[in-house]
């Protein structure tokens, strides 16, 4: 290459002092976080969807698939616990939403629809946009590869163009199982109906047998999908566990019993000491759900300091009952689910899902029903793959967390959950080295805090990470 074609070349690298990987709802509290404080930055989100702010979680349009927290706890501004309650209610009074008054509980108890929700997190960063001195623009493209050296972060997308930033931040969001591609596909993706794709569930025979793998929040909104497609038939849910969400309600506050005893560590003392509390709080007259509630709070610092033996065996033994008892399901979801089982519409068993079986008409799968060994055939209409988040990178077959991994950019978090990280969201590279340059947050830190999903957790992390990259 002359002098001339590298100069032609690095001219048409854009630059900018933040590049947010992902703009989706950490991607966009990151932003909003940036613009808040003084200064004057140029911030690029790199964004493949048309909007910014809504990710995979906030993109839906039926109202029925709702938040699986009430408003009052799904606040993106980590200052104002209030935010999202004081948002609703002038939305709601200018006329938006009128399905609202069917909950009958006040604005800070309801439960709204995922995409209104995508509304309000946009309005949030166009309000921060005007407000400040720093500029965000939305690149919509796909990150497919990333290079770190001393000075700058050089980032290649989809579309051949070339993006240098001082830092970039990983805020690629969840990868769905039911819409990740596998590095290793045992073929379930390719013949499940996606579960939030009501106008591909209306295309079935109304009476036929759906079949559902897994039990948690998104066979949740697999169900609401098809009642709002109007199907009528069976639905037959296996997991490994058989366990379903509880349904989320609104107990009095209880004592942070964990806080208050920082000798509770191992799993084990911390299951019977949350039994104890949640046995004490019925004999009260009090929701157990109240003393359950406090443990959220302590989850960080508890996870951190276990040792690996202790993480692995709450993984194995607790994780499926922490799921169904704290990952609850909105009250008119649960609603919803509750008919249907009473109705013998739907099944849930205890199952392990063991591949496809290759048919011409139904959809055949393989179970091993938990406590057998003999392997069995169960037939439906169509399958649903409502299998949870994939949080192991080295399984996500998507151009940049693959680059990634082969430069040796990163590497897996604890329990290969997301990726390693310091507690800032510095990322480790693959010799455990701190990145100055590169950073992650949200979702991909499930390894290093468990929980690292919720609204509130990323919040916190979009703050905190705002005014570290403000301050290097």
């Amino acid at each position: 290459m002359s002098e001339t074609e590298r100069g032609q070349a690095t001219s048409a690298i854009r630059n900018a002092d933040v590049l947010i990987v992902g703009g989706g709802l950490s991607g966009t509290m990151l932003a909003v976080q940036l613009l808040r404080l003084p200064g004057k930055r140029q911030i690029l989100v790199i964004e493949p969807r048309q909007e910014l702010g809504r990710g995979e979680a906030y993109s839906a349009v039926e109202l029925g698939h709702t938040l699986n927290g009430n408003a009052a706890r799904m606040s993106v501004d980590p200052d104002n616990a209030d935010d999202l309650t004081q948002w609703l209610t002038d939305y709601i009074a200018k006329g938006g939403w009128p399905e609202s008054d069917q909950q009958h509980v006040p604005i800070s108890e309801l439960f709204p629809p995922r995409g209104i929700f995508g509304l309000y997190a946009q309005q949030r960063l166009a309000e921060a946009r005007a407000l400040s001195a720093s500029t965000v623009e939305h690149v919509r493209a796909e990150v497919t590869d990333l290079e770190v050296d001393e000075h700058a972060t050089l980032l290649t997308l989809s579309d051949g163009q070339q993006l240098r930033g001082a830092f970039a931040v990983l805020a690629t969001g969840m990868f769905p199982a039911a819409r990740t591609p596998q590095t290793e596909s045992s073929g379930l993706n390719a013949a499940a109906v996606d579960p939030w794709d009501v106008q591909a569930m209306t295309q079935l025979d109304p009476h036929s047998t759906v079949l559902i793998i897994g039990s948690g929040l998104t066979m949740v909104d697999a169900v609401v999908s098809l009642e709002q497609a109007g199907h009528r038939g069976p639905i037959e849910i296996f997991s490994r566990h058989g366990l379903l969400p509880h349904v989320r309600r609104q107990p009095p506050a209880w004592v942070d019993f964990l806080g208050e005893d920082h000798r509770l560590r191992s799993p084990r003392q911390l299951l019977r000491e949350v039994r104890r509390q949640c046995k004490l709080a019925l004999e009260q007259g009090i929701d157990w759900q109240a003393p359950l509630d406090t443990v959220r709070a302590n989850i960080g610092r508890l996870w951190s300091q276990a040792s690996e033996a202790e993480k692995r065996q709450f993984v194995r033994h607790i994780r499926p009952w922490w799921e169904s008892h704290h990952h609850r399901s909105p009250p008119l979801s649960a609603e919803l689910v509750a008919r249907l089982h009473g109705e013998g519409r739907l099944r849930i068993r205890a199952a392990s899902y063991k591949g496809l079986v290759p048919s011409a008409g139904d959809v055949t799968i393989r179970l091993r029903p938990r406590g057998e060994q003999e392997v069995v055939q169960v037939s439906g209409a169509a399958l649903i793959n409502s299998s949870g988040i994939e949080y192991d990178w080295r399984r996500v077959a998507r151009p940049l967390p693959r680059q990634l991994l082969k430069r040796g950019l990163i590497q897996p978090g604890p329990l290969a959950l997301g990726i390693a990280a310091d507690v800032s969201g510095a990322v480790l590279d693959a010799h455990g080295q701190v990145s100055q340059r590169l950073f992650a947050m949200g979702p991909p830190l499930r390894g290093m805090w468990w929980e690292s999903t919720a609204v509130t957790d990323v919040a916190i992390q979009a703050k905190a990470l705002a005014a570290r990259l403000a301050h290097l």
